[in-house]
């Protein structure tokens, strides 16, 4: 059993920052046996395949945003990725994501606010459980393409029932119209498949930064 019930309805009505880094200071230790064990979280091993279909390079560096415990740092690892980098806004999260040794970097940081790296900094970024309910808004988008290199590639999940519900969907397609990334994959994927949660596996090829900043 989970945890902690209250702790859970926390990480999802979180109504800022604050809050969220509140509710994962209290499940980082037991995050995983409860996401992994009670829930089926599948969605991690999910993104990574994903990415190795569009962009298998092994020596590419890959930021994994929203890390959590380190679980699609984990996947790529397996996959024969070597160069990836960690963030997540949560200190306890992060942490745990530390212990496990498979990150160049880790790096604290909130996907709500512009972040402190350069432009095209990765060949790919990818972004697990992160786009739902309570956490990272649509805005997010275009700090994720600024920072991956053209032609890099950025495979995100949103939960079902968030995609239209919190605006992701219209971000998605306006940066499409404007030629700031290419559609290379969009379908369901299970998430919690103990649940029977799924979400929306979505892959783009990144055209131009410029474009998204731009159209911000």
């Amino acid at each position: 059993m989970i945890s902690d019930k209250k702790t859970l309805e926390k990480v999802y009505t979180a109504r800022n920052s604050e809050q969220l880094m509140d509710a994962y200071k209290d499940w980082a230790v037991h995050y995983e046996n409860d996401t992994l064990g009670e829930f089926g979280y599948v969605a991690p091993k999910a993104t990574a395949k994903t990415l190795h279909t569009f962009a298998a390079e092994a020596d590419q560096r890959i930021l994994d945003a929203g890390c959590g415990t380190g679980l699609v740092g984990q996947a790529l690892r397996e996959l024969g990725y070597a160069a990836i980098d960690a963030l997540d806004y949560s200190k306890e999260m992060l942490d745990q994501a530390a212990g496990k040794n498979i990150y160049a970097k880790h790096i604290q940081a909130d996907l709500r606010q512009p972040l402190e790296i350069p432009n095209d900094t990765y060949d790919a970024v990818v972004c697990t459980g992160t786009f739902t309910y309570g956490h990272v808004d649509a805005r997010a988008f275009d700090e994720l393409i600024r920072i991956t290199k053209p032609q890099g590639v950025i495979v995100f999940t949103i939960r079902d029932g968030a995609y239209q519900e919190l605006g992701y969907r219209k971000r998605m397609i306006d940066l499409e119209l404007a030629e700031a990334w290419e559609l290379l994959t969009f379908h369901d994927e299970d998430y919690l498949r103990a649940e029977n949660v799924i979400c929306k596996m979505c892959a783009y090829r990144v055209l131009s930064p410029d474009r998204a900043r731009q159209e911000a």
